[in-house]
């Protein structure tokens, strides 16, 4: 089963960095989310996080006695901005440590960088990178969104394998253990992007001016004027 990071699978040295890293990381998107919310973008922020919340309580099954979880950043990011994607799933880290222990507040640094400071740029940065070539339509950016919560998966699972060769506790060789977390989340990958193209998708059918990153499909309202009384009149008896 693909979870959280838990208390004691890296290093105390290691988890303490990963903390340092994550406050950080925090603190930059503090500033940076105030210029993408508003009074209009601020709600869907909150709903974001509730969804990707109650998503990642949700387990579904990946290959024999594997299950992954909705990680949520690019759905965040793509929604709401990088900035505040990044504060959203932080959030809903924090509480599930609190509430639940999943994870663990020793490992909460971990999960933060792995779950929320590598999913959400990798995940935005390649969603707005498609959206620069392909159609400027909702399919495409659908299409897109799936690419970019897909890829981010894989990512983060390399990111905790790199901080594995750094301060990993168990004795199992690097290789074996990358082998076997980006190929699982290769596949829990395809179901992110799923959830992710289908959620983007609904929004912007019915409000896309409130996905941060598919402003382009926006179309200008263009307003006409109707003619003057005394002008059509003239026209008519002309």
């Amino acid at each position: 089963m693909i979870v959280h990071v838990p208390d004691g699978f890296l290093d105390a040295p290691t988890s303490l960095a990963a903390g340092a890293v994550a406050v950080a990381g925090v603190a930059v998107s503090l500033r940076g989310a105030r210029r993408e919310l508003d009074d209009r973008t601020a709600p869907l922020a909150g709903l974001t996080a509730a969804f990707v919340f109650a998503a990642q309580m949700l387990n579904f099954p990946v290959a024999a006695g594997t299950s992954g979880h909705l990680l949520g950043g690019a759905l965040a990011a793509i929604l709401v901005g990088p900035y505040a994607g990044v504060l959203c799933v932080s959030v809903v880290l924090l509480l599930q440590a609190l509430l639940f222990a999943d994870g663990g507040l020793s490992a909460l640094g971990t999960n933060v960088i792995v779950m929320a400071l590598v999913t959400v740029p990798v995940g935005y940065l390649l969603f707005r990178g498609l959206l620069r070539i392909l159609p400027k339509t909702r399919p495409a950016a659908s299409a897109a969104a799936f690419a970019a919560a897909a890829v981010s998966v894989p990512a983060s699972a390399l990111s905790f394998t790199l901080l594995y060769a750094v301060g990993g506790t168990t004795d199992v060789p690097i290789g074996t253990v990358a082998a076997a977390m980006v190929g699982v989340h290769l596949l829990i990958g395809v179901g992110e992007g799923l959830i992710t193209a289908f959620a983007v998708s609904s929004v912007l059918a019915v409000r896309p001016d409130l996905v941060y990153g598919a402003r382009e499909l926006i179309k200008p309202v263009v307003l006409r004027t109707a003619p003057p009384a005394a002008e059509t009149a003239t026209e008519g008896r002309a």
